[in-house]
């Protein structure tokens, strides 16, 4: 595989490998901001290589470890640019990665000062690039919910910013914040499109809600 491919319609070049960032029940998704505390050494190290290059770093799930404790991975992660960075006094660095695209695992390589890479394969996901601002959401049915839901959770919500945020950048929003079981993320990542997402998202609350007998109000 080559180093760096184009697919279409991407703005930027992008990697043909790929440092992970393997993380149980977080989800970055296409155009979503994700604040992440790296403390680990191994990580740290993945982020000075990552700014020394591209910037990109692929977040992931773990999946299972075997009997000798080795964790596999997903199949589908998501790569996302160091968009901001800051040191702190005691080492940490605080990042916000933004998400770019999807991609599906290749193979996995080498690692690097003890963090894992892969071979990515864009192919599946040239549509990240295309975003959507109308999902026809059912926006009524959806702040019902979210109500509900946050209540259950102890959240709170700034339903301005709600009313006042496009289709697809609220269900990404919500996605990537609402603390979903890893299975459910996983399942909202691997979504084909934000059409999709939006779908299994309001089925994801409605499930919630069911479980906790609190969908009155659910349709």
């Amino acid at each position: 595989m080559s180093e760096r491919i184009r697919p279409q319609d991407s703005a930027d070049l992008l990697p043909g490998r790929l440092p992970v960032f393997p993380l149980s029940g977080v989800l970055l998704l296409p155009r979503g901001n994700l604040p992440l505390n790296i403390f680990e050494p191994r990580y740290l190290a993945m982020v000075d290589d990552a700014l020394k290059t591209d910037r990109l770093i692929g977040m992931i799930q773990p999946r299972d470890s075997d009997e000798k404790g080795a964790v596999s991975l997903f199949d589908t992660g998501c790569a996302g640019r160091i968009t901001s960075f800051a040191e702190q006094d005691d080492g940490r660095y605080l990042i916000t990665l933004t998400g770019i695209c999807r991609f599906r695992i290749s193979c996995e390589i080498e690692p690097v000062s003890g963090y894992r890479r892969i071979e990515p394969d864009w192919s599946a996901f040239r549509d990240d690039f295309k975003p959507l601002d109308s999902l026809d959401l059912d926006r009524p049915l959806l702040k019902k919910m979210l109500g509900d839901y946050f209540d259950l959770q102890g959240l709170s919500c700034d339903w301005d910013a709600v009313d006042g945020t496009p289709d697809e950048r609220l269900i990404t929003c919500l996605s990537m914040i609402c603390p979903f079981e890893p299975g459910e993320k996983q399942a909202l990542l691997e979504a084909v499109c934000g059409r999709e997402r939006a779908i299994k998202f309001m089925t994801m609350l409605k499930m919630a809600l069911h479980r906790q007998g609190s969908c009155s109000g659910c349709h």
